[in-house]
């Protein structure tokens, strides 16, 4: 089915979506994909360290990369966002996950 973006747009919005705007420096994320686990750690300027999955496997963990954002499997990216259920994760390195199955992010609680 060919959709327009504007349906990918509003579908997104029915999706849990973390979005980078509300992470922290030292923040982790653990994702759930339908192939794999992820452990993000939160750094600075946008930049992450990822082990697990595509980086376990090619013995790369942990590695440093940005997050592009999210897909629906395709070409059009969501990149205000880090996760969301349903969607795909692409990291920096076009590397991109199986289905996000679920979420969980744990707060740097050091900062507060």
């Amino acid at each position: 089915m060919n959709c327009p973006l504007t349906y990918f747009v509003n579908d997104s919005q029915t999706h849990y979506q973390l979005h980078k705007s509300s992470l922290r420096t030292g923040d982790t994320i653990i994702l759930k994909t339908n192939n794999s686990f992820y452990l993000i750690k939160v750094l600075e300027e946008e930049k992450y360290t990822v082990s697990g999955g595509w980086f376990d496997k090619n013995n790369l963990s942990p590695a440093t990369t940005t997050i592009n954002g999210c897909t629906w499997g395709g070409r059009t990216i969501k990149n205000d966002i880090i996760a969301a259920c349903g969607l795909h994760l692409e990291f920096g390195n076009n590397v991109v996950t199986s289905r996000i199955e679920k979420i969980f992010h744990i707060s740097n609680l050091s900062d507060n």
